[in-house]
């Protein structure tokens, strides 16, 4: 980035917000993914104003620009893989109004998720999509990746709850799209375009949220399995039977081993286990949902249920599901974690096909997630040094992705395309829809300036 530039984009956000450090360049190299990248730059705009001029001038010297919120995508989608800058948006964190009688609150995309959870606490409202790294990740993130989390199964994922956006296109230009209201039949929904674009069509700088009244009384249930395909059974037959629990989440063999051994845990020696929690507004009606669940799990051969009578118990049941994914990450110094769906009563199979393409490798795996809106998180562990295993992994994974969308899958339920899954794009969208995601990107960016690399669009 030629010298000129730099002292244009001081002039832009001031010295005191912009970087090309090389510790700071490191830092924005990678996120959560095994992806890597140097920009040549870095800036922290603090309004749109700002973002606009940046946008005018990448466009003006055919710059990329790589918008950023707290790095925890798990698919490379903020990786600057073009060089460039990085548009740190971390500094952009207010939230700028909470209207209750209308269901909706208005924040800027630096906000973190938690901290926007804390804000709604008092009011008795929440924003349901809670992703596994809510206490770091950012709202502008969340609708990048259209994420979700753990209440997936029950609350829909970040796409359900937007109502209405501001971004700045490519060319600087700022645009309003969506609603206050809680419906609207008006125009195409360029709001559901937006998200989950990962920032390759604009640079989101104010959202509007659909928020949701917090359930009061929870009631959370462990059941244990002999058989994975029983266990991945018994989800598929709780949606059938008509309940719909707040959290349903499945863990396999190597899971329980590893929590066992590597996490110090006192967990029996079996082949699944299920954690459900259901919620409401009454004991009676939590009650009712879990008590029919536990007869499915019965009816599919649980060896043994357990339900939490009090918040310790739960705290208790949920210990394994929290501590899953870092324990099994100790096992190598490096691991594969992805996040394919398949439609609910696929879960079964997918459960058992991916047990048996990585045992055929040797790597140690994992498999847990949220079963019960059919998105499973496969983790594979394996040393980066070790040129087999690395080839292994990607044979591993190149079939993962071949059988979940057999099985009528996505290729990501709730992480993203990025750089990770843009080369298996192919695998789940026809060509013509393809086509069309290109042309729309063109359409929007036509210089390339936005993101390049990510989801394939660039071909």
């Amino acid at each position: 980035m030629r010298r000129e530039i730099k002292k244009s984009l001081i002039d832009i956000v001031g010295e005191e917000n912009f970087t090309d450090q090389l510790i700071d360049m490191v830092s924005y190299s990678y996120d959560a993914s095994d992806n890597d990248h140097r920009a040549d730059a870095a800036v922290w705009p603090v309004n749109t104003d700002q973002i606009s001029r940046i946008l005018i001038l990448a466009n003006k010297h055919s710059f990329p620009v790589t918008p950023r919120g707290a790095g925890t995508g798990m698919a490379g989608a903020a990786v600057p893989a073009g060089g460039g800058l990085v548009l740190d948006l971390c500094r952009m964190n207010r939230i700028l109004d909470i209207r209750i009688a209308d269901r909706r609150v208005v924040v800027e995309p630096g906000v973190v998720y938690a901290d926007l959870e804390k804000a709604l606490t008092p009011s008795g409202f929440f924003f349901p999509p809670d992703p596994a790294s809510g206490k770091a990740c950012t709202i502008g993130g969340n609708v990048a990746t259209n994420a979700g989390g753990l209440r997936g199964a029950k609350y829909g994922v970040t796409r359900d709850y937007v109502m209405a956006l501001q971004a700045v296109l490519p060319d600087g230009r700022v645009m309003r799209t969506g609603t206050d209201c809680m419906k609207s039949s008006s125009g195409y929904d360029l709001v559901r375009l937006f998200v989950g674009s990962e920032g390759t069509l604009g640079v989101v700088t104010e959202i509007t949220l659909k928020i949701s009244p917090k359930p009061t009384t929870f009631k959370t249930g462990l059941a244990l399995f002999e058989d994975l395909k029983a266990a991945g059974q018994a989800v598929s037959d709780i949606t059938s039977a008509g309940i719909i629990p707040s959290v349903l989440e499945i863990l396999d063999e190597n899971t329980i081993l590893v929590l066992r051994d590597q996490g110090g845990m006192d967990l029996p020696e079996v082949n699944a286990m299920i954690l459900v929690e259901t919620d409401g507004y009454t004991r009676e009606e939590t009650s009712f949902q879990m008590q029919r669940i536990v007869e499915v799990f019965n009816q599919n051969g649980a060896i043994s249920v357990e339900t939490a009578e009090s918040e310790k118990e739960r705290e208790r049941l949920w210990k394994a599901r929290k501590s899953a994914g870092s324990v099994a990450a100790q096992l190598r110094p490096s691991n594969a974690s992805e996040d394919v769906a398949v439609p609910i009563s696929k879960v079964p199979d997918l459960l058992i096909g991916i047990s048996e393409i990585i045992r055929g490798y040797g790597l140690p795996f994992v498999i847990f997630g949220h079963a019960g809106d059919g998105n499973l998180h496969p983790k594979i562990m394996y040393d980066p040094s070790d040129a087999r295993q690395v080839k292994d992994v990607h044979k591993a994974v190149d079939e993962v992705f071949r059988l979940t969308c057999e099985l009528g899958g996505t290729l990501t339920g709730e992480h993203g395309i990025g750089l990770s899954k843009a080369p298996y794009m192919e695998l789940e969208h026809d060509p013509v829809a393809l086509d069309l995601m290109r042309s729309i990107k063109r359409q929007f960016d036509p210089d390339n300036i936005l993101n390049p690399g990510k989801m394939r669009l660039d071909t």
